[in-house]
């Protein structure tokens, strides 16, 4: 019988949506797998992941040290409780991206934690105690520009003339999806040969805004240049951002937000929100324009500004991608996190 080596970390994921959380968890496993013995748990992740199932965390050996990297309320819980109540030799670890205050339950946990990372300035701001800052990044070689992007688009089924807007993500008010839909609704009445996508998952209650939004497109005409589309694995998302001329991220609240730099990492210039991280993220004339949260006629005229000057918007296109490769690399947070996980395991 093979004799497997010892895990030294363990990166929870109890959430079967996918989420902003998943996707780091997803993308940086593997990565830190390069140098440190390290695997995910939890109910639904991709056959790539190093990994081991949550029934063997019961059976897990007492007597090696590990470190429990959490990153939700009820991750941390669980580590308490692998610790406490079976006995489990761990360090706990808590990486915060909120950027609001923590409940009374949130801060007693994070009171419990043996280190505790978080994933902006912003965002260590809101903690009671010190804090590492490890800014989240992208894997540059699967995010990266499409050869041809008129290729790539006609491939996936998409309009391969003029310019492709997109907003990714949950659909709900929180991530701006209506501020999206109704500034573009003005937008492609400026420039007739533009279409847009919307794509994500609506929930519950958020099945009904979803409904609602799309009569509000159908009401304007723009039935067949505003696309809804359905939420696709993580590993699929790199295409639909090179497909795109412009990203936007029109969220009203954010703790961190990937989506910024999964687009820039394409060659995608951003408009975004002044939310979450993404001050911090898109450089102003740069990579991109940033408006306030919440302006739609703002978010329209930056979106509409960026369609009409095609010298700037290449020059941005142009430098996302060196944006990226220079400050947001995944390589640079795997090591980040795991010479933290090296220390509490000395």
């Amino acid at each position: 019988m093979t004799k497997h080596p010892p895990i030294d970390v363990i990166a929870p994921n109890f959430k079967r949506r996918l989420s902003g959380v998943t996707a780091t968890v997803v993308r940086l496993v593997p990565v830190q797998a390069r140098e440190i013995a390290i695997v995910a748990t939890g109910p639904v992740l991709p056959a790539h992941v190093p990994q081991i199932p949550l029934r063997s965390l019961i059976t897990l050996p007492r007597k090696h040290l590990r470190v429990w990297h959490a990153r939700r309320n009820v991750e941390m819980i669980g580590g308490l409780a692998l610790k406490y109540m079976l006995g489990k030799r761990l360090k706990l670890m808590f990486t915060s991206a909120s950027q609001r205050k923590q409940s009374g339950l949130t801060r007693w946990l994070i009171r419990r934690m043996d280190a505790v990372v978080a994933t902006s300035d912003k965002t260590a701001a809101y903690l009671e105690g010190p804090a590492t800052v490890i800014m989240h990044g992208i894997d540059t070689e699967t995010f990266a520009p499409a050869p041809d992007r008129t290729v790539l688009r006609a491939r996936m089924g998409l309009p391969t003339k003029g310019p492709l807007i997109g907003c990714y993500g949950r659909i709900r008010a929180q991530k701006g999806t209506d501020a999206f839909v109704h500034a573009m609704i003005d937008v492609l009445q400026k420039h007739t040969d533009a279409s847009a996508i919307v794509m994500g998952r609506a929930v519950g209650e958020d099945e009904a805004y979803l409904s609602a939004l799309k009569k509000h497109v159908e009401a304007a005409g723009l039935k067949e240049r505003i696309l809804f589309k359905p939420e696709v694995p993580t590993e699929a998302m790199a295409d639909w951002y090179a497909a795109l001329d412009l990203y936007v991220a029109p969220q009203r609240w954010e703790g961190f937000g990937l989506t910024p730099i999964e687009a820039m990492a394409t060659g995608c210039p951003v408009v975004a929100t002044r939310v979450g991280a993404f001050e911090q993220l898109v450089k102003e004339d740069v990579t991109g324009s940033l408006v306030d949260a919440d302006d739609i006629p703002a978010l329209a005229h930056a979106t509409d500004a960026a369609l009409a000057d095609q010298d700037r918007l290449n020059k941005w296109r142009d430098a996302s991608r060196a944006h990226v490769l220079e400050n947001f690399s995944i390589q640079s947070e795997a090591e980040s996190l795991n010479a933290i996980y090296k220390r509490l395991l000395a």
